[in-house]
């Protein structure tokens, strides 16, 4: 089976270049770039014996961990057809895991796959070169291209799974700004570190802990010793187990699964309700991100609560406060208000309440529809601002602490105001009403209050674990980073699971409540 599907590969190689001189042309042109690309990136790897062995080796694990990450990311973005997609084979009678298997190792003979193999060789000589034992480097090369291999493979069968028939203007940018949350606050980082004196300090670190993650473990292999070689044998190992396991359950799902293709005429004009998921919170996202983007009330709420966090500090940078403590200041309260914002959801969505009602939606999907809209804007918001403020502050050994008092905040909040909207709602202008009018039956102060304190206890312990690293604890930071993002994950998860059994309790007040306004 793998010989034969080696061949079709090599076919459909060869095929490619049949083709219309234009396209021939732009395939051509587009080969030589990655030709030319791979070949400096395997001459800059040869000549890291010039270079310190701290230096080659942090080079070389975070080179390893951008590599795989691209294999890992570039397949979910570009959404190309697969040559190799294993249902073409469901027609021959083959059995799923004979499929998987051989589509997995005939894949190191793509394009792609002779790329990170020829990088992986000249990782292996640069490392060889260095003293480290050639069986040590041959094992760091194999497992490398194995991990890019079998994450382009998991990656491309998730797109063709889940995401080809929901390829959308709507889900492009969202794609786009997950890839944002990450590659911004990177680039600052990266940015901030003084380069002139070789590589920065927090480069190493930063490449000491890529090394025990599964992006780094298997390109360090050529550069640790001792037990740190062996830790990250183990880390690359088990990736690849995982990555295997995956991948042949990706397989089993795509050549056994009878679902039937939606027509992209179908799915022309529905936005949202395309590519959310299609079950009932993926409805009640899909609708409350179109009533958060086009009702002037919500929009009204997401301009204030950022503009609002930098003024309140405003009077401090006034009277001389520091400016790079002030810059700490902003993120933790607009993490605050972001969450504390769906403490009235439902108040503001009365008029669409009764269909999630009538329809028998069960309360956890209620609120978890409901909560997509502002974790859409909250996480890319906070990531920005977060970047921002540690830019300004200039130590980012306090970034694990401002994450975790934010997170907290922001999951306490949204946790809390998940059980408020349902228990304790109260009026609200209605829909097509100016943002700033006020209706005549007013309230909710208490719930407010609860919502807006509670968050505010609950990540006491955070912020005083943040408060101890911005004094020099840096232990602290890691401290406040995990105690609060546990409280705000854990908030979030029990915040959901008890409002949704509100929800379904108080149907009639609810209905009650919504005739009212």
């Amino acid at each position: 089976m793998v010989a034969h599907v080696f061949r079709l590969r090599l076919a459909l190689l060869v095929g490619s270049l049949n083709a219309r001189p234009g396209v021939l042309v732009r395939r051509l042109a587009a080969f030589g770039v990655l030709a030319v690309a791979v070949a400096a990136v395997c001459v800059a790897l040869l000549r890291l014996d010039r270079v310190p062995d701290v230096e080659a080796a942090t080079l070389t694990v975070v080179g390893g961990s951008v590599l795989i990450a691209g294999f890992l990311l570039v397949p979910l973005f570009a959404g190309a057809d697969d040559p190799l997609d294993p249902r073409r084979f469901i027609s021959t009678g083959v059995q799923p895991r004979t499929v998987a298997w051989a589509v997995a190792a005939v894949s190191a003979f793509g394009i792609p796959g002779l790329a990170v193999t020829a990088i992986a060789v000249a990782m292996a000589v640069a490392a060889s070169e260095r003293g480290t034992p050639v069986g040590q480097t041959v094992l760091g090369a194999v497992l490398l291209v194995v991990t890019a291999v079998l994450s382009a493979r998991c990656a491309m069968a998730v797109s063709a799974v889940a995401l080809r028939d929901r390829r959308s203007p709507q889900l492009t940018g969202l794609m786009v700004t997950a890839a944002g949350v990450v590659v911004v606050p990177v680039a600052a980082f990266a940015f901030s570190l003084e380069w002139s004196g070789g590589l920065p300090s927090q480069l190493t670190e930063a490449a000491q802990v890529l090394a025990l993650t599964p992006f780094g473990a298997a390109p360090a292999i050529a550069v640790r010793t001792g037990g740190d070689l062996v830790v990250s044998l183990l880390v690359a190992v088990g990736t690849i187990v995982l990555l295997g396991a995956v991948w042949y359950l990706l397989v089993q799902l795509m050549m056994t699964s009878t679902e039937r293709p939606v027509p992209v005429r179908e799915r022309r004009g529905l936005g949202w309700f395309a590519v959310m998921p299609g079950l009932p919170g993926g409805a009640v996202a899909a609708r409350s991100i179109l009533y958060w983007f086009g009702d002037a009330r919500y929009l009204a709420n997401v301009i204030v609560v950022p503009i609002a966090s930098v003024l309140i500090v405003t009077p401090l940078v006034i009277v001389g406060v520091p400016l790079p403590v002030v810059a700490l200041i902003p993120p933790p309260i607009l993490a605050l208000f972001l969450g504390w914002l769906v403490h009235n959801d439902l108040a503001y969505d009365s008029t669409g309440v009764w269909l999630h009602i009538s329809a028998g939606v069960r309360g956890v999907a209620d609120r978890v529809g409901r909560l997509v809209p502002i974790l859409m804007i909250g996480i890319p918001l906070l990531a920005l601002v977060i970047t921002g403020s540690i830019w300004v502050h200039g130590r980012w050994a306090v970034l694990p602490a401002l994450v975790g008092v934010c997170v907290s905040l922001f999951g306490a909040g949204l946790g809390i105001g998940s059980i408020a909207s349902v228990a304790a709602p109260y009026a609200v202008s209605r829909p097509g009403e100016g943002p700033f009018e006020q209706p005549q039956r007013t309230g909710g102060g208490m719930a407010q209050a609860v919502v807006l304190f509670g968050a505010i206890l609950l990540s006491a312990p955070a912020l005083w674990w943040g408060w101890l690293s911005l004094n020099g604890d840096e232990d602290a930071a890691w401290t406040s980073f995990w105690s609060g993002s546990g409280v705000g994950i854990g908030v979030l998860v029990v915040g959901v699971a008890v409002g949704g059994a509100l929800f379904e309790r108080r149907t009639g007040r609810i209905m009650e409540f919504a005739e009212t306004l």
